[in-house]
């Protein structure tokens, strides 16, 4: 097949290599060894996440050179870069979390300004850990480049005395020790056995729920964000992309053709099905957002609401990412979404082809039980769920896949850290049916809206995973399972009621109404709000100060700009 002939003229490179006033810029390209044929064709970023911090990220590098491999082939010219990545595993349970989720965003603006200031004609976006998927989707969607995004895979399961385990059951493992219910010997074993590959959290935590996401949204290749990371045929995956990218700049498809309100529709109703991570609640928001378009929590909520939990993922269910791909992978789940009416076909994705036209080929798999059928759910709402009521007037969200109980009521206990909280948990220093509280947690009192995963964790290795409640205005890791709600707006640090309550304050969970509230009188909150103040969070320079001045709440994804709706120029017409 003959290759298409770009015109140069009318693409962003042309700033950086066309015409005689560019020859000290070309220079540079010479230096770097390329030719002339070379600095003709468009320009490729390749932008990867690859660092020694994980390995969720390790694997990155070793991928990026089998795009490049394939942008090559289709007479483009790749230009790899790294940019940064913040490993949740790690920064877990102590103050390095409070980078976590400012690392999404500044992922998406290190990628924009790298491709702004080199002039790249198209993006492939290579993403490993929790936060950097959707910051690079979230560039994508920013620059409006043609854009592929790839998943780095995930991690392979590990194998303790004759069973399958994760990184959940490590952290679960730290509350059976401190009961007295694992021996240090045992957890030594655990945490020695349970990652044994490179690859991000094999279960259906944050960074899997927003590569299916990502297959689902249309930004990625049907079947790549299921093969996990150790598999060779990542490689096809990665060289097929850089082949499809060429291709995009030809027909001129961008991510806002793809990532449209539909699109958004479809990446909530797989979050949904599959049980996945309550961050996807902020993190679809966020790359509406940089598309001008208007899906806040509650639009999240109301496609949860009617979405079918098909998928017997952990942390709900028994099987990993590995299992899900083996079977038939994410266009398994997507097929019989589709099939049943709940997947809006007609959305265009990087193949050049519609979600539809991706799907006809895939055949139901009847000797598998990862995927039940959309018309036979585990329940008929889906695994998320939104809240909301006199605690949480700008909503709140909770993970029920797995949960048999969907209905809480118990007394507040108040914490103003999730250190404090910990500690607390870690002496058992609380009761049966107490709602725990961690407040001034949220996006600007913490600064950075932490995960809690070390605190729920904690309880469900004391075996009190359903006997308590937590609730914060942070977040929970994809990991987390028990009765635990997160996103709870306004955050305290605004005044929200969250930051009003005593203990002893009587609160109400009811996931099945959707609903979030205590009793406690509105005359009550106001007359309390008279003696409020502001927490004083102590970061008052750097990046977690410059994020607090800017960050906008939970409900619309905890953004930092002003996104697609003011843009007077998108990076692409430059």
């Amino acid at each position: 097949m003959d290759k298409p002939v770009i015109d140069k003229n009318k693409l962003p490179s042309r700033h950086v290599s066309v015409g005689p006033e560019r020859a000290p810029h070309r220079s540079y390209y010479y230096a770097m060894g390329l030719t002339p044929q070379q600095i003709s064709q468009p320009f490729v970023g390749v932008a990867s996440c690859w660092n020694e911090a994980a390995p969720c990220n390790i694997a990155l590098m070793r991928q990026a050179q089998a795009v490049k491999k394939g942008v090559s082939s289709a007479s483009g010219t790749p230009r790899e870069f790294c940019t940064i990545t913040v490993t949740d595993g790690i920064a877990m349970g102590h103050q390095g979390m409070k980078a976590s989720l400012v690392s999404r965003d500044v992922i998406a603006d290190s990628v924009e300004l790298t491709m702004r200031g080199h002039c790249y004609d198209a993006l492939v976006g290579l993403a490993g850990c929790d936060k950097s998927l959707p910051g690079m989707m979230m560039a994508m969607v920013r620059l409006n480049v043609p854009s592929v995004f790839i998943y780095g895979g995930s991690i392979l399961p590990g194998t303790f005395k004759g069973r399958p385990v994760t990184v959940q059951d490590v952290f679960e493992a730290v509350g059976k020790h401190s009961v007295g219910a694992m021996s240090d010997e045992d957890l030594l074993e655990l945490e020695q056995k349970a990652c044994p590959s490179a690859g991000s959290c094999g279960a259906q935590f944050t960074a899997n729920t927003m590569a299916t996401v990502a297959e689902a949204i249309g930004l990625a290749l049907p079947y790549s964000c299921g093969a996990p990371a150790p598999y060779e045929i990542r490689d096809t995956f990665c060289y097929t992309a850089g082949e499809k990218v060429m291709e995009l700049i030809a027909r001129n498809i961008r991510p806002r053709d793809i990532v449209t309100r539909k699109a958004l529709e479809n990446a909530a109703t797989v979050v949904a099905a599959s049980g996945g991570s309550t961050n996807a609640a902020l993190h679809l928001p966020a790359i509406a957002h940089e598309a001008g378009i208007k899906f806040d929590l509650f639009d999240v909520a109301e496609i949860f609401k009617r979405t079918p939990y098909i998928a017997d993922l952990k942390p709900g269910g028994r099987y990993v990412a590995k299992d899900l791909f083996e079977v038939g992978g994410i266009p398994l789940l997507m097929k019989t979404l589709l099939d049943h009416g709940f997947l809006h076909g007609d959305c265009m994705t990087v193949t050049g082809r519609t979600m539809a036209e991706n799907m006809a080929g895939v055949k139901w798999n009847t000797d598998q039980d990862v995927i039940r059928p959309a018309n036979n759910p585990f329940t008929v709402t889906g695994g998320v769920v939104g809240l909301r009521g006199n605690l949480a007037p700008e909503g709140a969200i909770v993970k029920v896949a797995g949960m048999k109980n969907l209905k809480f009521q118990g007394p507040a206990r108040c914490f103003d850290t999730e250190e404090d909280c910990f500690e607390a948990v870690s002496k058992k220093q609380y009761k049966e049916g107490e709602v725990l509280v961690i407040r001034y947690e949220g996006p600007r009192g913490g600064p950075g809206m932490r995960e809690m995963l070390s605190t729920t964790a904690a309880l469900y290795g004391q075996g009190m995973g359903d006997k308590v409640a937590l609730i914060t205005d942070g977040r929970f890791s994809g990991a987390t399972r028990g009765f635990c709600i997160g996103h709870v707006g306004p955050e305290a640090q605004l005044g929200g009621p969250i930051g009003l309550l005593m203990d002893g304050d009587i609160i109400t969970i009811d996931a099945v109404e959707g609903v979030l509230s205590c009793e406690v009188s509105d005359e009550e909150f106001e007359r309390r709000r008279k003696h409020w103040a502001p927490r004083e969070h102590g970061y008052n320079s750097g990046t977690l100060w410059k994020y607090a001045q800017q960050v906008g709440p939970a409900v619309g994804g905890a953004v930092t700009h002003p996104g697609g709706g003011a843009e007077m120029r998108t990076y692409a017409d430059i």
